[in-house]
């Protein structure tokens, strides 16, 4: 009885020991990304010129329209395209099914807004932040970008952009208050998913890929 409690303990120490290490590597990996972010962001006025800034899906309403959050990120990326800070935007999301489009519907949107057919790029395949960036170096062509998300999630898509070989700057979207209940979701969710951002750069597994579609070909050499 003794050994078994023994035992037992031992198996509880462990525990909070992988626990408590887990969440040790987990802060430092959101530090990390939180140091290089604010090195990288800039606003709207003062952000260099880029020839692309990449808008980054955030889900769809039940109709299939964006969310307010996704509207966001466009409505900001149209403004950078007016000011001439870019020539092309990006919409990269997920389209893994027929009734679920977001590029589409980023698509339709910076069209109400007034950007040009010809000056919208769509990646069907941007599953995921580490797809969006992968891709947009791969099959795209990009080599250097203005990033256009929130606050919570810029910093991860700056470290993984960077580090798969898009030199990337940051610009928030911020057109909208949202709840602070919202908010706290979103950032506690970034943790984890900050810390699979620095697997997957280690790991590097192939996202969906295809020939190459470079946005501007005469830049290729």
């Amino acid at each position: 009885m003794f050994k078994k409690s023994i035992k037992k303990g031992n198996k509880t120490k462990m525990f909070w020991f992988i626990l408590f290490g887990i969440g040790g590597i987990t802060l430092l990996a959101r530090l990390i990304t939180g140091l290089m972010a604010q090195k990288l962001t800039y606003g709207e006025t003062d952000v260099p010129m880029h020839q692309v800034a990449i808008i980054f899906g955030a889900g769809l309403r039940r109709d299939g329209g964006p969310t307010p959050i996704l509207q966001d990120r466009v409505e900001t990326g149209a403004r950078l395209y007016f000011s001439g800070k870019v020539k092309k935007l990006l919409m990269t999301g997920s389209n893994q099914i027929v009734d679920y489009n977001e590029p589409e519907a980023m698509h339709q949107y910076a069209l109400s807004l007034g950007v040009p057919e010809a000056d919208i790029v769509m990646d069907y395949a941007g599953r995921r932040t580490y797809d969006s960036c992968y891709r947009a170096r791969e099959i795209f062509q990009v080599k250097d970008a203005i990033l256009v998300t929130q606050k919570f999630h810029l910093a991860r898509a700056l470290f993984l952009c960077n580090a798969l070989g898009v030199k990337g700057v940051g610009v928030e979207a911020q057109n909208r208050v949202y709840s602070k209940s919202s908010l706290l979701l979103w950032n506690l969710r970034e943790f984890p998913a900050t810390l699979t951002a620095f697997a997957d750069v280690i790991t590097q597994p192939l996202p969906v890929l295809g020939q190459p579609e470079p946005i501007f070909p005469e830049d290729i050499q």
